[in-house]
C-alpha cells in the first residue's frame, strides 16, 4: 500500500476518488461545502434524498458528480460536528478504507485529515501517522497458507491524505515516515503471530531474527542461547518449561546498536515466546486451544519495536529478545510439586505447569543483567486473571519506577494503544509464600495478574523495569481470530519519544 500527503487542490486528481467528511443532521465539511458549490448544490441534494444521516461509518458512494474531474466521491459519517475523538477517527478512517476496497477503486485522496479533532495532542503528524496505521491494518489478511487461487484480491494501492498548508507537508512527510515504519512492522508482527504451531517454534523465531539481521546488515547482530548453554548457564526454569517438548527452547537475542556513544546502557524489551502453550501437565481445557499459539505474541511484538528502531534509525542502543519455547506434556515434562532452581539462585516451587511465562521470563530477566541495562520492559501473554481485569481494551502495567510508567502511559495515549497500571506491592508478595522453595510460582485464587509481575519484580531488582500484560490485547476470538499486533505502536511510541529526548539533549 502506497501512502502520501498532498495539498488538496480539487483539480488535479481526476482518476482518483475523492473521500470527504459528513457530519450528523447532513451537515457538510469545509471541503464538501466546496465541492457542493462546484457541483451547483449536487451534493446536497442527494444527500438530502438519501438515508445517510451523518452518523460514524455511514457511507455514500456518488459517481460522475457534475463539474468535478474526479472518478468518484466517497461520503463518509464523521458523527457531531467538532466532537471526533482519536477513536471515532479511527473507525471512520477505517471504515472508508474497507469501503474503497471492496468498491475495487485503486487510489483515493482523503480529505478526512483535515477534520478538526478537538484532542490534545491529535496534530497534524498524529492524524496522517494513525491514518496510515489504520488503513493498513483495515486491509491486513493472513493468506500464506491459503490456496492461492481462491484468494481475494485487494485492490486499493494507492491512498493520498490531503493537507491544507504547505507548512504542513513535511510534518506530514515525516509522520509517513514513522507511520509506514510502524505499520509494516505490526504487520510483521501479526504474520509470526498469526502462523501456525507446526511451523512458528522456538527455531522459526531465531530464523526470523536472523532475517532481521541479514536485512539490516550490519546495524543488526542476533545470536541464539540453545538448551546446551542453558544447561551451562543455569537457566533450570526457562529449560523446565520445554522439557516435553521435542521442539528445543531458543532464546534468540537481537542487538541494534545507534546510540552515538556506543557505551551507552541499551534498553532491553524481553518477549514471551511460548509457540504453543498446553499447560503443560496442569493441562487446559480443550476449547479454544488452538488460540494458544498466540502465547507467543510477546515475542513477534519485540521483533516488530526492533524493525521500527532500525528502520527509523533511532539513536538508541536496544536489545531485543525473543524468549522461545513451547510447553507440552509428555514423560519429559515438568510436574506441579517439583522444585527448580532459577538463573538467580532463587528456588521455585511449581504448584501449576501453566503458569510457566514466569518461569520463562525470571531466568531472562536475570539474564540480561549482564548487558547492565538502562530499562527493561518485558511483554507477555501472561494471565487470563488480566483479561477479567482489563478485558480486551486495555495492556496491563506494572513497574517497580514510577518515571518509566509514566512514560509508557504517555507513549500508550500517543499511539491509541492503552495501557492501565496495576499494583505490585508487599501485601501480594505474600501470596507466593511456599513451605519448600524460596517462591511458589502462583498465589491464591484471587489478583492473578498481580501476582504474576510481583513473581517478575523479585528477579528485577537491579534495574528500572516494567511487564506489559497483554493477554487480553494480543489477539482477538471468534470469527475475526488472528493477532492485533499490539503493543508494537506502544513500544515504538516509547522508543520514538526516546530517541527525541535524546536528540534534544545532544
Amino acid at each position: 500500500m502506497k501512502c502520501t500527503v498532498r495539498l488538496g487542490n480539487l483539480d488535479k486528481h481526476k482518476s482518483t476518488c475523492m473521500v470527504i467528511g459528513i457530519f450528523t443532521s447532513r451537515r457538510l465539511s469545509p471541503i464538501a461545502e466546496k465541492l457542493n458549490k462546484i457541483s451547483n448544490g449536487y451534493i446536497r441534494s442527494v444527500l438530502m434524498d438519501s438515508s445517510m444521516q451523518g452518523k460514524i461509518g455511514q457511507t455514500l458512494l456518488l459517481h460522475h458528480v457534475p463539474k468535478l474531474f474526479s472518478k468518484c466521491i466517497l461520503l463518509i459519517g464523521c458523527g457531531k460536528k467538532g466532537d471526533i475523538n482519536q477513536e471515532n477517527y479511527k473507525k471512520i478512517i477505517y471504515k472508508t478504507i474497507q469501503v474503497l476496497n471492496n468498491a475495487g477503486l485503486t487510489k483515493a485522496i482523503v480529505f478526512l485529515t483535515e477534520t478538526p479533532i478537538h484532542i490534545k495532542g491529535c496534530n497534524v503528524y498524529w492524524r496522517i501517522r494513525h491514518a496510515i496505521e489504520v488503513t493498513h491494518d483495515a486491509v491486513y489478511s493472513f493468506n500464506q497458507l491459503k490456496n492461492k487461487k481462491n484468494l481475494p484480491t485487494s485492490s486499493l494501492h494507492n491512498v493520498i491524505f490531503s493537507l491544507s498548508t504547505n507548512s504542513e507537508l513535511s510534518i506530514g512527510t515525516h509522520a509517513i515516515t514513522h507511520g509506514l515504519a510502524i505499520a509494516n512492522s505490526i504487520k510483521m508482527a501479526k504474520d509470526i503471530s498469526n502462523m501456525p504451531p507446526n511451523i512458528c517454534n522456538a527455531s522459526y523465531l531465531a530464523t526470523q531474527a536472523c532475517q532481521l539481521a541479514k536485512e539490516w546488515n550490519h546495524r543488526i547482530t542476533t545470536y541464539s542461547i540453545g538448551e546446551k548453554e542453558m544447561i551451562e548457564l543455569g537457566m533450570n526454569a526457562y529449560l523446565a518449561v520445554g522439557h516435553g517438548s521435542r521442539n528445543e527452547s531458543l532464546m534468540s537475542v537481537i542487538k541494534y546498536s545507534g546510540a552515538l556513544d556506543p557505551k551507552t546502557h541499551p534498553i532491553i524489551l524481553i518477549g514471551k515466546g511460548v509457540t504453543f502453550d498446553t499447560g503443560g501437565i496442569s493441562l487446559k481445557p480443550s476449547e479454544n486451544m488452538d488460540e494458544m499459539k498466540y502465547d507467543m505474541c510477546g515475542a513477534a511484538s519485540v521483533y516488530g519495536a526492533m524493525r521500527v528502531a532500525v528502520e527509523l534509525n533511532l539513536p538508541l542502543n536496544i536489545i531485543g529478545i525473543m524468549a522461545g519455547c513451547e510447553n507440552m506434556p509428555g514423560s519429559y515434562a515438568y510436574r506441579p510439586g517439583d522444585v527448580v532452581t532459577t538463573l538467580s539462585g532463587q528456588t521455585v516451587e511449581v504448584l501449576n505447569t501453566d503458569a510457566e511465562g514466569r518461569l520463562i521470563l525470571c531466568d531472562v530477566l536475570t539474564y540480561i543483567e549482564r548487558f547492565q541495562p538502562d530499562t527493561v520492559i518485558d511483554i507477555a501473554t501472561l494471565t487470563g486473571a488480566c483479561v477479567v481485569a482489563l478485558g480486551h481494551h486495555m495492556s496491563g502495567l506494572f513497574s517497580n519506577y514510577n518515571p518509566l510508567a509514566n512514560e509508557l502511559k504517555i507513549a500508550a495515549e500517543q499511539a491509541g494503544d492503552h495501557i492501565w497500571r496495576l499494583p505490585i506491592t508487599e501485601q501480594y508478595q505474600q501470596q507466593l509464600d511456599s513451605n519448600v522453595a524460596d517462591i511458589a510460582n502462583i498465589g491464591r485464587k484471587h489478583a492473578g495478574a498481580i501476582t504474576a509481575a510481583c513473581f517478575l519484580a523479585r528477579f528485577a531488582h537491579k534495574y528500572h523495569w516494567a511487564h506489559l500484560d497483554i493477554a487480553g490485547t494480543a489477539w482477538q476470538s471468534g470469527c475475526k481470530k488472528g493477532a492485533t499486533g499490539r503493543p508494537v505502536a506502544l513500544l515504538s511510541q516509547f522508543l520514538i519519544n526516546r530517541a527525541n529526548r535524546v536528540t534534544k539533549s545532544s
